[in-house]
């Protein structure tokens, strides 16, 4: 198969054509079903307030130890999130509170990405990943030590 010829020396080569709208719209529903569910998530804890009691389990790692896992307060952060009361979500778990935003902003580069036509990949190495779980162990020591009490919910 021959190639196709090369831009003459100096000039620049042509920019990529835009895919046509059809295709990008059908590439938009995976990246918008999933804020649909999102969507829907925050709206039900929106609705249904964690702060009452009887509405949703009591998280089995503080039952069973009386410590605070890494999760517990995200309800009641998803719900001062989604009444745009970010001191509070902040007070019932930062970590979840930084999850939110941190995944509001990869699903606003996915959805561009998608939109015109790129690849999308976020890689982290293994490094990225310890530091990561280390992040989260962290967090979960220290909500749970006396000077710590500023991040328990």
């Amino acid at each position: 198969m021959p190639t196709p010829p090369s831009p003459p020396p100096g000039t620049a080569p042509a920019p990529p054509t835009a895919p046509p709208p059809a295709a990008a719209a059908r590439r938009l529903l995976v990246p918008l079903g999933v804020l649909a569910g999102i969507a829907v998530s925050f709206a039900y804890v929106g609705t249904v307030d964690p702060n009452e009691p009887g509405h949703y389990p009591v998280c089995p790692f503080l039952r069973f130890t009386g410590a605070y896992c890494p999760g517990c307060g995200g309800l009641r952060s998803a719900y001062a999130v989604a009444h745009g009361d970010i001191p509070t979500a902040l007070g019932a778990n930062a970590l979840a509170v930084v999850g939110y935003a941190l995944f509001a902003a990869l699903w606003l580069l996915w959805t561009v990405r998608t939109v015109r036509g790129l690849p999308v990949r976020v890689s982290l190495g293994p490094a990225s990943w310890w530091a990561l779980g280390g992040l989260i162990l962290i967090f979960t020591v220290v909500r749970n030590l006396p000077f710590g009490s500023v991040l328990a919910p």
